[in-house]
């Protein structure tokens, strides 16, 4: 199977980003659940905890991605990119879980009488945002850029805890201003944040599922496809152009129709040059198999 460098190089920059992210994620997880214990807010708590996951999550996406770097085998002839989608739904259904789990200990909390969380706990609330969020945007960008549903939802799990992050300020500044009476307010705080992420990680499925279940590539891609290999001297038209995702890449089926009239030597010729065209591409195209067919219409003389 064909891997142009632009396939390794989208699987290095996200290997890298996540090892950076999983870095940042332990020094915020460790300052959240330090500063909630001694600050006395179970919303802090929870948010460090979300924190934790992320980089459980974070080493998830790292192990799917050295998985779908892997090159085909004979075992494995279309390669190991599902790998990368398999990961992307342990990610999402890991955010239905967190959420689940800390709903539960937020009502919890809000039924237990305790203390009024401490001013400072806002300061570190400020600082934890803003870095999930500059996080966020960087895991989202390379998302897109090496088409990558696994560091998509690894840069949810990021907006996520910027969120878990947010609610508790809001909560925790209530509690502060409310005073006598108003202790659970973070804890309402961290239940509304569960209700956020739960329905991120139900949304994160969609997309990693289409992937196990081939599901075809956008419009764009599939227009981009046919021009280039229509492109190709000696081919007529474009019968039929099948995509599908594949880890970094995806995976092309393409029935190209050639003038019926030529010699099988030169049908394979036209068909090879499709192939390494768009494997060439910027396409990120991990493979093409291409079938010849007899053109409708013969070609001019």
């Amino acid at each position: 199977m064909h891997e142009p460098d632009t396939i390794r190089t989208r699987v290095s920059r996200g290997i890298r980003a996540t090892i950076q992210t999983v870095v940042v994620s332990t020094l915020l997880a460790i300052v959240k659940i330090a500063s909630g214990w001694i600050g006395n807010s179970y919303a802090l708590i929870a948010d460090g905890i979300e924190s934790l996951l992320d980089i459980i999550s974070s080493l998830v996406v790292w192990g799917g991605l050295q998985i779908a770097g892997l090159p085909a085998d004979r075992n494995h002839p279309y390669g190991h990119g599902k790998a990368e989608a398999l990961a992307a739904i342990v990610v999402a259904l890991g955010l239905v879980a967190a959420a689940v789990g800390l709903a539960v200990q937020s009502v919890r909390e809000i039924l237990t009488p305790h203390h009024t969380p401490a001013p400072f706990t806002l300061a570190v609330l400020i600082c934890v945002v803003a870095t999930k969020a500059v996080l966020y945007r960087r895991m989202a960008r390379i998302g897109r850029e090496t088409s990558s549903s696994a560091l998509t939802a690894d840069a949810w799990h990021h907006r996520s805890d910027a969120l878990t992050s947010a609610a508790a300020f809001i909560g925790i500044s209530v509690a502060l201003l409310g005073g006598d009476g108003y202790e659970s307010a973070d804890d309402w705080a961290a239940l509304v944040a569960c209700g956020i992420i739960a329905w991120n990680g139900g949304r994160l499925l969609l997309r990693p599922i289409g992937e196990v279940m081939d599901a075809a590539g956008p419009e764009s891609l599939h227009s981009a496809v046919c021009e280039l290999a229509g492109s190709v001297p000696g081919v007529i038209a474009i019968e039929k152009c099948l995509t599908r995702k594949s880890g970094p890449g995806w995976l092309v089926d393409l029935h190209v129709e050639v003038d019926g009239r030529l010699p099988v030597i030169e049908g394979h010729a036209i068909g090879h040059r499709v192939r390494e065209t768009l494997c060439n591409s910027s396409l990120g195209i991990l493979d093409v198999l291409v079938h010849l067919e007899p053109a409708r219409v013969p070609a001019s003389d």
